[in-house]
């Protein structure tokens, strides 16, 4: 396997409001919904760096295509993260987000390792973080 991720899946609870928090609320890129023609298929994609995508797929439908029992979610599971240009571009997204609906779960605040971050919630309670870290430069 090649150290390669094409796209990340969420599992949503209500497609519709997941496409608008991430498309009207933070800005990303999609064509919406499509697949509604299949059964288990209505999906949304979102456009990032590098190739990489962002799905939003129902989680009865992802639990139906692989074949596993759904089970309640966890947001510590896992983390996604947006790396900012500054602590004044954390403060900003970090706004956005709560403007979109998003729960703020820890305000921006200085880091352990000398950078500023702050955590919140997607409508589904997947837990982003919002960091600006001074030894890490950021593409346009």
């Amino acid at each position: 396997m090649k150290p390669r991720i094409t796209v990340i899946t969420l599992g949503v609870d209500d497609l519709e409001r997941s496409v608008a928090f991430y498309r009207d609320g933070l800005g990303l890129p999609t064509e919406g919904i499509i697949g509604t023609e299949f059964e288990h298929g209505a999906v949304a994609f979102f456009e990032l760096q590098g190739g990489l995508r962002l799905a939003l797929w129902k989680r009865s439908d992802l639990a139906h295509d692989s074949t596993l029992s759904q089970t309640p979610a966890s947001p510590t599971e896992f983390s996604l993260a947006h790396n900012a240009g500054s602590r004044d571009e954390v403060d900003q997204l970090m706004g956005e987000a709560q403007k979109a609906g998003a729960v703020i779960t820890v305000p921006a605040r200085d880091t352990f390792y000398g950078g500023y971050a702050g955590y919140f919630q997607d409508p589904d309670g997947h837990l982003w973080e919002i960091a600006w870290n001074p030894a890490w430069e950021q593409p346009e």
